[in-house]
């Protein structure tokens, strides 16, 4: 256990019962354990030998014994271990060790999650404030502040070779939307969040930060409020939230990790369609949809935006994916963080929306959407999350367990009246 605590190419233990095993006996090596903890209930014969097993068989092969015995051992140290049940072989108790394995792994490189902010977070907004020190001993999250003019700096040091060659590369991966603008003005528009992208990449990289965040009431000096830069950095899979909201960016960035950055990105509940039997939500945001969600070919366009008082930014836009996932939110209570995981169904909209320039994704949450969305807000959830398509819910939960954090679980078997009663004990 003393080697696993300080081999940096371990991710967690796996542990099971060949046979009785008095747990006495793992309580020191136990109690040293830092990383996370499987319990593999099993054995290893899928059958019982019914016409031959005699006392040496049954004194061999005691799995079952021993699984309690260890078990209590887990449950008397408090080590939020993972149970998982079933013939080591089969290939559904596979895929949930493999599971599992996806968490330790993000549980670990939680530890060296970084947060840039730039700017503060949007005034008079609750949601997006927090403890950051606290978030720092439960999850391993730093975060920093700069100022807007750190990002302009760095900014100034970018080639105009450097850009060219980027938007030469646009014209292969993405649909270059000129519409109504002026050729010219479109592209200058594009290349100056390229700008923007070249700078946040190279200033991340030189302080080792893997998530930041933006905030469109503080842009003094610059052009626009970054989008296209935004969504170029997310699909590479750094974590990004808006409004200078640090745990939803931060939140991003852990579960990207656990997904290898597959259909996950930071998403913002927005409208209702509220038609009898069709009720869904609205996903989008200002600009910075992620495009790891895209279910077609993004379009570099660039229009007006109402908000932040600047230059028409360029931004990407598409539909989102559909399929089963989450909605995952970290809110701060005051006494103590709680995560928020909704089980949803995204779906494809219901028509095209050509006069809203912004991606966007539409799901419906479970358990129905009245319900869905009544324990979501008895809960405490912000209007932030991260929305993924490639994570579980048990999967959000164990990270939870692994950190010692509250969790509220919205899925097909919650009853509103539970989630009320738990949430305000």
């Amino acid at each position: 256990m003393k080697e696993v605590n300080y081999n940096d190419n371990v991710a967690g233990v796996i542990t099971w019962m060949h046979t009785f095993s008095p747990a006495k006996m793992w309580i020191a090596g136990t109690k040293l354990l830092q990383k996370p903890l499987l319990h593999l209930a099993t054995q290893f014969n899928e059958h019982i030998p019914w016409k031959t097993i005699d006392m040496d068989y049954m004194n061999l092969n005691q799995s079952a014994h021993g699984d309690r015995e260890y078990g209590f051992i887990n449950a008397r140290l408090k080590k939020h271990n993972k149970v998982i049940v079933g013939y080591w072989g089969k290939s559904e108790i596979q895929k949930e060790i493999a599971d599992w394995m996806q968490v330790a792994v993000g549980y670990i490189l939680s530890q060296d999650i970084k947060v840039a902010r730039f700017g503060d977070n949007m005034r008079n907004v609750a949601v997006t404030e927090g403890d950051k020190i606290e978030a720092q001993i439960q999850f391993g999250w730093t975060v920093d502040y700069f100022g807007i003019g750190d990002l302009i700096t760095e900014m100034n040091k970018v080639s105009k070779k450097d850009i060219d060659d980027t938007y030469e590369k646009f014209k292969k991966i993405y649909i270059m939307d000129v519409g109504e603008n002026d050729p010219k003005f479109y592209e200058k528009q594009v290349k100056e969040q390229i700008k923007i992208e070249i700078a946040l990449r190279n200033f991340m990289e030189a302080g080792n930060y893997t998530a930041f965040t933006t905030n469109f009431e503080d842009l003094y000096g610059m052009k626009q409020l970054p989008g296209l830069a935004v969504q170029r950095l997310n699909a590479e899979g750094y974590g990004f939230a808006g409004e200078g909201d640090w745990k939803t960016a931060a939140l991003s960035r852990l579960i990207k990790i656990m997904t290898d950055n597959k259909k996950t990105g930071f998403m913002e509940d927005y409208t209702y369609e509220l038609s009898t039997g069709n009720e869904r939500i609205l996903g989008a945001h200002m600009l910075e949809v992620d495009p790891t969600l895209a279910s077609d070919k993004p379009r570099v366009v660039v229009k007006p935006l109402g908000i932040g008082d600047k230059e028409d930014p360029a931004r990407l836009i598409f539909n989102g994916s559909v399929g089963s996932g989450v909605a995952i939110s970290m809110c701060d209570l005051g006494t103590h963080y709680r995560l928020l995981i909704n089980e949803v169904t995204a779906v494809e909209p219901s028509d095209d929306t050509p006069n809203l320039p912004v991606a966007k994704m539409v799901w419906q949450p479970e358990p129905n959407f009245s319900d869905g969305v009544k324990s979501w807000i008895y809960a405490g959830g912000g209007h932030h999350t991260v929305v993924t398509l490639s994570l579980s819910v048990e999967q959000a939960y164990d990270w939870s367990r692994m950190v010692d954090l509250e969790s509220i679980i919205i899925d097909h078997n919650t009853k509103l009246r539970d989630i009320i009663k738990e949430t305000t004990k």
